[in-house]
């Protein structure tokens, strides 16, 4: 080979089971001049006897004409008189092959040598077999963004093992940059090493020389494909004798946390045959994808590393070998699919044939595949593809036989697969801007495979392609991909105009006349709905698996896989089985400090710990598209799936940064869990660095030393939207639901799109946290408008309780829009469908309203209502359409009616207010009376006052309790029901009798006997039901209850195990709940008794509407007293109690400025009476220049029993600070 000879001077070290010779320079040869072009050199070594030999590490100074290409080594223990063939074929140079000056090599059997030496003319090598043996680490150097930070000196590394080091490695050739270790450059390099074993530590550094030697390492990654994992060992530090510790070597430890993991690759030697014809030749990029059985393929590995190989290879006629690392496929190779990018002086390829080569599982051997082409790879020959598919021809084995000879076999491939031509029509959408100009590209996947990215370049029906409305013809020829289910299609945003609208893609299987439809109907823009122009369609009434996340089953997620790994790690120490249990949902709210350098662009995770060990998986907070760190003063929310790990006890908060610049200030983390209904906010105030405080990167928090709050207990429920089957049904707008039940509704929750919900067709299934309010009654569903496609055809919502299996049906079938459908509304309410039964029946509403008979009663301005009832709310009803031409005139009555509507049941209350718009908005209202035509019912709900800014106490919302509740005068005496519950266990029954005392807000009841006559009550896990009247106590907080003797005597000590008691008052209805489950002595007289604390109350609606009366609240507000703290948008206000919410409110004075630094802004509103304040919802519209606000705190007193609740904040309402919220929902301190 031309310069294969070196004048440099050469070391050898060999190694065997007993040691190794240490390196010894190669001095005295036989020939004069040594390691010359086609020239065998002798050497004789005297060493230890060493025993059988493993390996040898030769390598040469890179002095002189330094470039050498080694055939190999051949070694001859003269004592037993054993040869060695240590094969090589290969360049130890610096600007060769891969740049490296030292070569590990291993032994092979002689009968693979001999062979070698019988094919001379096939130029066979035993590379393979050497990258099988050995392991190649590629080595990314990152060098820092500091100024200064690069270096000219000479760098080296040396990777140490379990078993073994490498040596010095000098980092000469640089893969990716001419001149290497600049400022914030990636460099990456190619080390080979025989039997490291797992990886430890990593020794980096340089010999001071150049210009400017000082060098700011970043970190380094160590990839070892053959291992399956890649390593990251973090630096952050100069190797300078003027900077830092002066140290210009550092060793360097992995990261544990930055430890990927992936299944290992396997090498094949991938030989290319360029064809013997005219301008065969190419110097295009070549790539391969070799695929295995059920589709299962390797990544696109483009076969030359740089230019200078491009140049080199592929030339007409010629052979070239690539030994490349790839994931393993199987046994069998279905098909490769090989290509070019069409790039350089001729790119067009005459390819001949492509040869695999791979090693056997079982034994030593090989197996070869051949894949025949012979067809022109070239965009001006054959049909202008410069990609084909390949299929196999012939499989040769060579096999190494017991008795040292190599058995040769030649089989031929009976059953491969066949290529298939695939017809492609493509529709633009026939819209206003739905053409394109841009470059269009197209994967199809089938169940045996994919054809790869293929480019949409000639349309058989128009030069022109992709224009408004019209279809485009494409053919695809690929190997058969059987059962197609999905297509990818994007386009490269190239020209002007670039925003697509694709409406659909058909494609034909010409040789099965297998038809498959993709219905798309969306842009692909950056511009338009999520702005994005790739997306992946499902063949039509496709019902597999949608989930994005499993797209890349060929390729293993690593991050999920190195959890899994990781926590397997840690397991060992403890004996804990992490994964049985159910899964929760856990809400974390993280808050940067304000510090410069608090942010960090490491990733953070969380592990929740609960009693006995338990914990979650590590949970990793990774923040969202466009958002590069934790920014310090900054606010991130989570939502992550976790074990229920029962009272959590401790939580654990750490990042995965080693480095010292990768410092993290942690302000506050709050963990809510909504399933318990429990919120704990930790004040953290600490660093998590390795150079700061302590230096953690982890810390575990103690739940005794945080902030406890009660917030609302939600149940999850699965959620399945079917969006109809009819044109453009899908949508990119979004969509509110709000679900009523049997205790509550909901507040409207937003359905998020996530790239591919609510499209034409699809039934799409996800987990939303819902208020315990089943059982649920009905759904409202809202669309706002907004969006490239605002319009949507609903067909149904299934919601399904994930704890105990309920399933509502809640069908539409029609459209939500402005424009289409004949409803034209994009509101709907839909009753729920328990076992084919409507739990809400439709009615029609007949609203009268009356306005009072006072001077300037009347208004001009538009009038607004929401009724409240059993069933929820009717959601706002504009009183538009009424019998009389001026509405809301001094005296009149105005008939409003609403048709079609789900009835609410027994009525509770109406809120009513105006827009205050026109000439005299003030407005007096007397009544307003509701008629139910399905229960032929009339509400009344008096008011009697004034509605006006300028009149009374200025307000312009009202809210009326109904008046039909009045009457309902409770009589002195009660019945109560007690239900109690035995518990299952052994020996919890009792044949003996009981008696129980109610104690009550208003007072205490007699005891009551609950006698058991014939022993038939208090059986194990029985339940038995008592009623008895009493005068009226009011609610029951508490219950004594006693076991008595029949006989005066007790002879036995026994007792009674009570599980639950329910008490239900049986006028208003309420429920009274005391988990017991406690065994109660028997006893001989009554002064033995238990008593138990009212653990739930379930109000009844009765009661509730009882309790609405009108009340003043006094709100008060507190600005927090920092920079900028003040706001001049306009406030608003929602309560929320147990009897419903206030509605938003708004928060104004005449001729105030309110909410000003530090200050305290007091309001009163009138409202009926919410009972127990749940929470407050408070929002700003963000309207004036400087409407940013800290808001401390709001208090709220209820003036009619002067019960005062707290919300404490702390925290901004501002677009451009923590997480640009202008809305928060505080929730009591108790």
């Amino acid at each position: 080979m031309l310069g294969a000879g070196t004048d440099a001077n050469v070391f050898i070290n060999i190694y065997g089971e007993n040691g190794d010779t240490g390196e010894r320079p190669l001095k005295k040869s036989n020939h004069l001049n040594k390691f010359e072009r086609g020239q065998e050199d002798v050497f004789t070594i005297t060493a230890v006897e060493l025993g059988p030999l493993k390996k040898l590490r030769i390598r040469h100074d890179n002095s002189h004409q330094s470039a050498w290409y080694l055939d190999r080594v051949e070694i001859v223990d003269t004592k037993d008189d054993t040869t060695y063939y240590f094969p090589c074929n290969r360049w130890l140079a610096v600007d060769e092959d891969d740049g490296q000056i030292a070569r590990e090599l291993v032994p092979v059997d002689e009968a693979f040598m001999r062979k070698d030496e019988d094919d001379e003319e096939s130029g066979a090598t035993l590379g393979l077999e050497q990258k099988a043996m050995s392991t190649t680490y590629t080595l990314r150097i990152k060098t820092g963004e500091k100024k200064h930070a690069g270096t000219d000196a000479n760098i080296f590394a040396i990777l140490y093992g379990e078993n073994d080091d490498t040596g010095i490695v000098n980092l000469k050739a640089s893969k990716s940059h001419k001149n290497k270790f600049e400022k914030g450059m990636i460099d990456e390099f190619t080390v080979e090493a025989v039997d490291l074993g797992e990886l430890q530590k990593l020794r980096i550094g340089h010999d001071n020389s150049g210009g400017s030697a000082g060098w700011f390492l970043d970190w380094v990654e160590i990839d070892a494909p053959s291992q399956g994992q890649r390593l990251r060992f973090p630096c952050g530090r100069w190797l300078d004798s003027g900077e830092d510790d002066g140290a210009i070597v550092r060793d360097l430890y992995p990261a544990d946390l930055q430890t990927e993991l992936y299944t290992p690759f396997v090498p094949y030697e991938i030989t290319t045959f360029t064809s013997d014809v005219f301008a065969a030749g190419t110097d295009a990029d070549v790539f391969i994808v070799l695929y295995g059985q059920k589709g299962l393929c390797t990544q696109q590995k483009y076969l030359c590393v740089n230019k200078r190989e491009r140049r080199m290879y592929f030339e007409r006629g010629a052979e070239d070998m690539f030994i490349v690392e790839l994931e393993d496929v199987g046994d069998v190779l279905e098909k490769i699919r090989i290509g070019h990018d069409n790039k350089g002086t001729n790119p067009g390829w005459h390819l001949d044939r492509v040869e695999i080569r791979r090693l056997l599982r079982k034994g030593k051997g090989s197996e070869t595949t051949i894949f025949p082409c012979e067809r022109w790879l070239a965009r001006d020959e054959d049909d202008g593809e410069t990609v084909r598919e390949l299929v196999p021809s012939d499989i040769i084995t060579e096999k190494l036989l017991r008795d040292g000879t190599l058995k040769h076999s030649e089989i031929e491939v009976e059953d491969a697969l066949e290529t298939h031509t695939y017809n492609v029509s493509v529709r633009t959408g026939d819209m206003y801007g739905a053409g394109t100009d841009a470059n269009v590209f197209l994967t199809i996947y089938g169940d045996l495979g994919d054809t790869g990215e293929r480019k949409l370049r000639k349309s058989e029906s128009s030069s022109n392609k992709f224009e408004r409305g019209a279809v485009d013809k494409f053919n695809i020829e690929a190997v058969d991909l059987g059962q197609i289910f999905k297509i990818r299609i994007r386009h490269d945003h190239s020209m002007a105009g670039a925003d697509w609208y694709l409406d659909q893609v058909e494609v034909v299987d010409v040789e099965t006349e297998e038809v498959y439809m993709f219905l798309c109907e969306r842009w692909l823009s950056k511009k338009k709905e999520d702005k994005r122009i790739e997306r992946t369609f499902f063949v039509k009434g496709y019902e597999g698996e949608r989930n994005p996340n499993n797209v890349k089953k060929n390729t293993l997620n690593s991050k999920a896989d190195l959890d899994g790994n990781m926590n397997k790690k840690k397991k060992k120490k403890k004996a804990v089985m992490v994964e049985e249990g159910p899964m929760i949902p856990y809400h974390f709210t993280v808050s940067t400090g304000d510090d410069h350098d608090a942010s960090t662009s490491s990733r953070v995770y969380i592990i929740i710990m609960g009693p006995n060990e338990l914990e979650t998986d590590r949970m990793w907070l990774d923040l969202p598209e466009g958002k590069r760190c934790f920014a310090a003063g900054g606010m991130e929310h989570f939502l992550s799936y976790g074990l229920d790990v029962g009272e959590i006890k401790r939580i654990e908060l750490g990042h995965n940064g080693a480095t010292p610049e990768s410092c993290w200030l942690v302000n506050e983390l709050s963990v809510a869990v909504p399933t318990k209904g429990i919120q704990y906010n930790f004040t953290c105030k600490c660093w998590l660095a390795k150079d700061r405080g302590d230096g953690l990167t982890a810390r575990v928090f103690n739940i005794l030393d945080a902030t406890t709050i009660s917030i609302i207990r939600k149940v999850v429920y699965e959620v399945t939207v079917v969006t109809g089957d009819i044109q453009n049904a899908g949508t990119d707008t979004n969509i509110f639901i709000t679900v009523f039940g049997a205790n509550g509704g909901t507040e409207e929750m937003l359905l998020s799109k996530n790239e591919d919900r609510f499209e034409r067709g699809q039934e799409d299934t996800f987990n939303l946290e819902i208020d315990d309010i089943a059982p649920l009654k009905k759904l409202r569903v809202r669309i706002d408008g907004t969006g490239s496609r605002p319009d949507w055809f609903l067909d149904k919502m299934i919601m399904r309780n994930l704890s105990t299996e309920e399933v509502y049906m809640f069908t539409y079938g029609e459209w939500l829009s402005k424009t289409k459908g004949p409803k034209r509304t994009k509101v709907c309410e839909l009753a729920a469908v328990v076992d084919d039964e409507e739990m809400v029946e439709k009615t029609t509403y007949i609203i009268q309203v009356k306005t009072s008979d006072v001077n300037g009663a009347g208004t001009d301005a538009n009038v607004f209502l929401i009724v409240f009832g059993e069933n929820g709310d009717t959601g706002t009803l504009a009183l538009k359409e009424s019998g009389n031409r001026n509405k809301f005139e001094r005296k009149q009555v105005d008939i409003f009616r609403f048709l079609d509507i789900l009835s609410l049941g027994e009525l509770s209350k109406v809120r009513v207010w105006h827009e205050n718009t026109g000439p005299a908005p003030g407005w007096h209202l007397e009544y307003i009376d509701v008629k139910d035509e399905l229960l032929g019912e009339t509400f009344r709900f008096p008011c009697d006052r004034w509605l006006a800014k300028n009149e009374d106490d200025g307000q312009i919302m009202r809210e009326l309790a109904c008046a039909n509740n009045d009457n309902l005068d409770l009589s002195d005496k009660i019945k109560y029901e007690i239900e109690i519950t035995t518990a299952n266990s052994e020996d919890a029954e009792t044949k003996e009798n009981a008696w129980i005392v109610l104690e009550g807000r208003k007072g205490r009841s007699k005891e009551f006997m609950m006698e058991n006559p014939k022993k038939k009550k208090f059986l194990r896990g029985a339940t038995d039901s008592f009623e008895f009247s009493s005068k009226n106590l009011g609610d029951i907080v508490g219950i004594c209850l006693g076991h008595i003797s029949k006989e005066k005597k007790v002879k036995s000590k026994s007792f009674w195990h009570v599980h639950e008691v329910i008490i239900t008052d049986k006028e208003l209805g309420n429920k009274y709940y005391f988990t017991c489950d406690a065994q109660i002595p028997l006893a001989a007289k009554k002064d033995d008794f238990m008593t138990f604390e009212c653990t739930k109350t379930v109000e009844s609606f009765a009661s509730k509407v009882r309790s609405l009366v009108p009340v003043k609240y006094e709100i008060i507000v507190i600005t927090g007293d920092i920079k900028g703290a003040a706001t001049d948008a306009n406030v608003f206000i929602t309560i929320f109690g147990v009897n419903g919410d206030s509605g938003k409110r708004a928060l104004k004075q005449k001729y105030r400025n309110l909410f000003e630094r530090g200050s305290t802004d007091r309001f009163l509103l009138e409202m009926l009476d919410l009972g127990e304040l749940l929470r407050v919802k408070v929002e700003h519209d963000n309207t004036s220049s400087s409407s940013g606000w800290f808001l401390e705190c709001v208090e709220i007193t209820n003036t009619a029993n002067w019960v005062t609740t707290i919300f404490v904040c702390g925290k901004w309402l501002d677009k451009n600070k923590a997480d640009g919220q202008i809305h928060r929902v505080l929730y009591p301190k108790y």
